[in-house]
């Protein structure tokens, strides 16, 4: 399982590298999923130097427009995948319209693709529940899905799902034909949690930093975490754990995974797919 540590400056960002982070993600960490500027983006992608894939939050998306926008914008200042979230939209055809324009948006200026956020307490904000979601991601064209938590001032997401539907609410993304990020306010003690419900990638902050969420990521808290993601091959889990197959579509979001920097993220999946 890769380690994915968000951040919300290039200092930040080198900090994530050098605790051996294996994914870069821009984020704005006082809200949920906020969205950093595309000048803070490019910041950060230089930081990367090509090392490690970055990713950037966009936001809880409700304008067609403008999110194919904002995802055209984000990918052309170097970011591989963009996160969209939908708190306020529980409804499925709206979700899917969404998705294809940021989709559109991520293709229209570079490789990029889009992961498609799901949380688990959706109630708390009026979203689409998890159950049937990773469907819908994937006839909408996201390359993944990530299930987070919006409130973080409430439960994480060990706290509202069980290891078994956890792990199940994973495979069916993985059948799918998805990559499967898990995130939701994770402390160190949560990763083995993560990793044996499957997930391709933990995604983390606070335990990250030091100060919590709102406070500065730190290269030794970083490092601790990756040591306890285990390593990327042989894993074992209810779900399959790295049992990642790329898109099956034979159009452009395909090739973002034979980049050499996402290939390492998702090494042990993507020869299964090939």
């Amino acid at each position: 399982m890769r380690l994915l540590v968000s951040v919300a400056t290039p200092e930040e960002a080198s900090a994530a590298l050098t605790g051996g982070a294996d994914v870069i993600d821009a984020k704005d960490p006082t809200f949920a999923l906020g969205a950093v500027s595309s000048d803070v983006l490019r910041a950060i992608h230089a930081i990367c130097a090509r090392t490690r894939p970055v990713t950037a939050a966009l936001g809880d998306v409700d304008d067609e427009a403008k999110v194919e926008r904002a995802a055209a914008m984000m990918t052309d200042a170097g970011a591989m995948l963009v996160k969209v979230g939908f708190a306020g939209i529980a409804d499925r055809a709206r979700v899917s319209a969404l998705l294809a324009a940021a989709v559109s948006g991520a293709r229209a200026r570079s490789d990029g693709g889009v992961v498609a956020v799901a949380y688990a307490d959706a109630d708390r904000v009026g979203s689409l529940a998890p159950p049937g979601f990773a469907e819908v991601a994937a006839r909408a064209g996201a390359v993944g899905v990530l299930l987070d938590t919006a409130d973080k001032d409430g439960p994480g997401l060990r706290m509202l799902m069980s290891l078994q539907a956890l792990a199940e609410w994973v495979e069916r993304a993985h059948d799918a034909g998805l990559l499967v990020a898990l995130a939701g306010k994770l402390a160190a003690e949560d990763l083995a949690y993560v990793r044996d419900a499957g997930a391709d990638i933990a995604g983390v902050r606070g335990a990250a930093c030091e100060g919590g969420r709102t406070g500065r990521v730190s290269a030794e808290r970083v490092r601790r975490l990756r040591t306890l993601c285990g390593a990327g091959a042989g894993l074992s889990g209810p779900a399959k754990a790295g049992h990642y197959v790329p898109p099956r579509s034979a159009d452009s979001s395909a090739s973002i995974w034979s980049a050499a920097t996402i290939a390492d993220v998702t090494r042990e999946g993507s020869a299964r797919g090939k």
